[in-house]
């Protein structure tokens, strides 16, 4: 007995192709939307710490924006350094907002932006800005440092500093 062949009648040799169903459509797909980020420093992280200024305002605030922040290991440094000598509990808060907010590293378009500002800031003060500036989400810097507040605000970026009055860096140095 024969085996029936898998192939239409009159020997196309190719199977036709079924109808899509109508949910089977392709719809082209959006990108998701690009997420405003906030770049945070070492000042500002360190608002995590009890007792440290401002620290209820910065809670708040965070409360509803810290999956936006990103820092580099410089701002983690920087809150290390002042949780340190507060003891092992603030050491304890300073290893859970490590992990909680986003580590950027520093690459070669933060050293280029960094360098463009090192006239005017300290280095590491031009290591912060040159991140903020190269991140391509990146919107908003939060910091309580008067030199990065200036400079960010000069190139275009929100500064935050819940707690401190708007426009607080104009007023100072």
């Amino acid at each position: 007995m024969p085996v029936p062949s898998p192939l239409p009648r009159g020997g196309g040799g190719v199977l036709p192709q079924p109808r899509p169903a109508g949910d089977d459509a392709m719809r082209p797909v959006a990108p998701p939307p690009r997420v405003s980020r906030v770049y945070a420093d070492g000042s500002a992280l360190s608002r995590y710490l009890v007792g440290a200024p401002c620290r209820e305002q910065w809670l708040a605030w965070t409360a509803e924006h810290e999956s936006q922040l990103v820092t580099t290991p410089l701002g983690l440094t920087e809150l290390r350094r002042v949780a340190q000598p507060r003891g092992v509990e603030a050491t304890g808060v300073a290893h859970d907002v490590e992990e909680r907010v986003e580590v950027i590293r520093f690459s070669d378009q933060t050293l280029k932006a960094a360098t463009k500002v090192s006239g005017v800031l300290p280095p590491f003060v031009a290591l912060h800005i040159g991140a903020a500036l190269a991140h391509p989400d990146v919107s908003s810097v939060a910091t309580y440092e008067v030199q990065l507040a200036q400079v960010s605000a000069l190139h275009g970026l929100t500064v935050v500093s819940p707690g401190w009055p708007s426009s607080w860096w104009e007023r100072e140095g």
